[in-house]
């Protein structure tokens, strides 16, 4: 029986809650999972109980506007996830910590045919990019950013943005695609790649449509997921295995 997302209630929450609201809201969430969801996927987790074998990696936002698994209508078990500020991948030998080493396990261990890289909209990352001076009381947060300085770069020299919207919205973008290349750096990817065995997507979802755009290679853009064909940020295999 697939897993039902319906059954979790989606309803925005109030920003003036009390700490305890806060945690009983989150208690109470368990609850109904444990009494009303759990049950009727009992086989399912019983599957998941000794193993997993998921079908994608998905590397993303920590932003808590953006569930992978509600917006992919996955089941737990399909997707290994990985989040983090800015959906950020650092080249492989610069930082050799919890994203790299989720990647390596993804890959070697798991077997993953696909790594999708998903930024969104009115991301709080990108718009620190845009404004460094906001990020001097969070040191740790401004190394990190570090990683998608290429992308500012990028946009910065290249985009005549009319608007700070625009500019946001262009830099959204071109962070997915410096962070695709980032990944490519990685050994493990690299090889998968080179034969053929690993599928590499950039995507950037809207939060207030639910569109998303992937990144197409060949083209160097952005097009509709939900178009005719899937866009593919994927190079060519150079040695394809028959």
């Amino acid at each position: 029986m697939p897993y039902k997302h319906q059954v979790i209630p989606l309803q925005a929450h109030e920003g003036n809650e009390t700490a305890e609201q806060a945690l009983h809201s989150i208690v109470d969430g368990f609850k109904r999972f444990r009494n009303e969801v759990f049950p009727q996927q009992e086989e399912l987790f019983k599957k998941l109980a000794t193993a997993q074998n998921p079908r994608a990696m998905f590397i993303t936002c920590a932003d808590s506007r953006v569930v992978p698994e509600l917006i992919t209508q996955s089941s737990p078990g399909d997707l290994f996830v990985n989040r983090n500020v800015g959906n950020v991948v650092p080249a492989y030998g610069q930082m050799m910590g919890g994203v790299s080493t989720a990647i390596e396990y993804a890959v070697m261990a798991l077997g993953v045919q696909h790594i999708v890289i998903c930024g969104h909209s009115d991301c709080g990352a990108m718009k620190a990019v845009l404004n460094p001076a906001s990020l001097e009381t969070m040191p740790t947060v401004k190394a990190w950013l570090r990683h998608a300085e290429v992308a500012r770069t990028v946009v910065a020299e290249n985009c005549n943005c009319g608007s700070d919207q625009e500019a946001l919205a262009v830099l959204t973008e071109e962070n997915v695609v410096a962070q695709l290349d980032h990944l490519r750096t990685h050994p493990s990817v690299a090889a998968k790649l080179a034969r053929g065995q690993l599928f590499i997507h950039g995507w950037v979802y809207d939060i207030e449509t639910s569109q998303i755009k992937a990144y197409d290679a060949e083209l160097g853009s952005f097009l509709p997921l939900d178009g005719d064909k899937i866009p593919m940020a994927t190079p060519r295999a150079r040695f394809p295995q028959s």
